[in-house]
């Protein structure tokens, strides 16, 4: 045999064949396949959707827990009250005042090259 003479037996072959449309039998069971999938895909995105839930209460609890001890301290010193020199916070004594601003540094020029 000759490859051209296979691709005109296979020419052949492919133009004759036909198409039937699906018996009822066929798409009733189509119809219960696609019903059964659509069911899996909801039940196993209803499962994703519980373990995203658990994962985001469990973290939400972490960092709550982690934080108690920072509002217990933010509701003692709620904002807008100054710190009094020689108050305590955490076991640190402030003195002096706390200036707010930027700094300027003049470097002399006797001194750049030093350090």
């Amino acid at each position: 045999m000759v490859i051209g003479d296979i691709d005109e037996i296979l020419m052949k072959n492919l133009s004759y064949t036909t198409t039937s449309s699906p018996g009822v039998f066929r798409k009733i069971v189509a119809f219960f396949i696609t019903v059964a999938l659509i069911g899996l895909i909801l039940m196993f995105s209803v499962l994703i959707f519980v373990a995203i839930l658990t994962v985001g209460a469990m973290a939400w609890g972490y960092l709550w827990w982690k934080t108690r001890d920072l509002r217990k301290q933010m509701r003692n010193h709620p904002f807008g009250d100054e710190v009094i020199a020689g108050e305590v916070i955490e076991g640190e004594v402030i003195r002096g005042e706390v200036i707010e601003g930027e700094v300027i540094r003049v470097v002399d020029a006797s001194n750049a090259g030093k350090r």
